[in-house]
């Protein structure tokens, strides 16, 4: 997985897992020098984790100081049930897991002792995403409100039911 070919890549706009993510976003990286996820990402997934967790979320004391915008922070503790999986992925990618991805995720990534998804879990999901196909981790954040800076500027439903987003 990290051997690099010494053949250029077919598409060099496009960073492979091994070299630096995000260098269409100035100042914005999904994942850090050492290809964690950044600090600025973790923030985003735990207000998208918090949305759909258990128990519910608190929102982040002092987090809107001119923003005007809270990020949900999800407890100690908190998971992602069944339910609260299948209306994350149907939010982020139009329709729930199938069986099958749901017993991988269950196998293979970090869940409570009854199959219920850790927020450590739901942060591998997006590490193996996003050092695959950064864009795909982009889109899921649009998807969730949050613009290429990693500010959240709206929320999905309120977009999608109101009057269309127009960004600017």
């Amino acid at each position: 997985m990290f051997s690099v070919d010494a053949a250029p890549s077919p598409r060099p706009e496009t960073p492979e897992p091994s070299s630096k993510q995000g260098r269409r976003n100035a100042g914005v990286q999904l994942l850090d020098d050492d290809g964690a996820i950044s600090d600025q990402l973790e923030a985003c997934l735990e207000h998208i984790f918090a949305k759909y967790c258990v128990p519910p979320p608190n929102p982040r004391e002092g987090g809107d100081e001119g923003h005007g915008v809270v990020l949900l922070e999800p407890p100690p503790g908190a998971c992602l049930t069944p339910e609260g999986l299948d209306a994350w992925a149907r939010d982020t990618n139009g329709a729930p897991f199938s069986q099958e991805t749901k017993d991988e995720l269950v196998e293979f990534l970090d869940v409570t002792d009854d199959g219920s998804l850790t927020f450590k879990g739901f942060m591998q999901i997006y590490q193996l995403q996003t050092e695959n196909d950064e864009e795909e981790t982009w889109r899921d954040l649009s998807n969730h409100g949050f613009d290429r800076m990693l500010k959240l500027v709206a929320t999905r439903r309120e977009d999608a039911e109101g009057e269309g987003a127009s960004g600017g």
